[in-house]
């Protein structure tokens, strides 16, 4: 049954792929891919400090740390409450485990994604840039 499911899945990519006539692909940096993408009224800052994309992932990071931090008292609370039960510290302990792996991991993703956010150049930079690469090109 799961070979029939990856034949099918495999099938469909494939149809996808060549349904799309892609015949070549250029080279685009991330900025252009971006700015291509841009719909018509749409925000003009994407990156940088007061771009779109670091806001909204700051805000989502920080609602996950929120709740991370939340499920740790839980589980300090549940732990103080279990009375002695085995099963019920057991699950407390593991509440306040799974609530430190969250934490670590979001703030991985925080600093992961403010440094790849404040790594893609902003508009103005861009802007610079494609400048002196016509001009060079001259």
């Amino acid at each position: 049954m799961k070979n029939v499911l990856k034949v099918i899945l495999s099938a469909m990519m494939v149809g996808m792929i060549s349904l799309t006539g892609i015949t070549s692909v250029s080279a685009l940096t991330l900025q252009e891919g971006a700015q291509a993408a841009k719909c018509e009224g749409c925000p003009e800052n994407l990156f940088g400090d007061a771009g779109i994309f670091k806001q909204v992932t700051n805000t989502i990071l920080y609602i996950v740390g929120i709740v991370a931090v939340i499920m740790l008292i839980i589980g300090g609370i549940k732990y103080v409450v279990s009375g002695g039960d085995s099963k019920k510290v057991t699950d407390a302990k593991n509440t306040v485990l799974y609530a430190i792996i969250g934490l670590v991991i979001a703030f991985l993703a925080f600093a992961i994604v403010n440094f790849v956010i404040s790594a893609l150049p902003s508009s103005a930079s861009s802007e610079e840039t494609s400048l002196i690469l016509d001009s060079t090109n001259c």
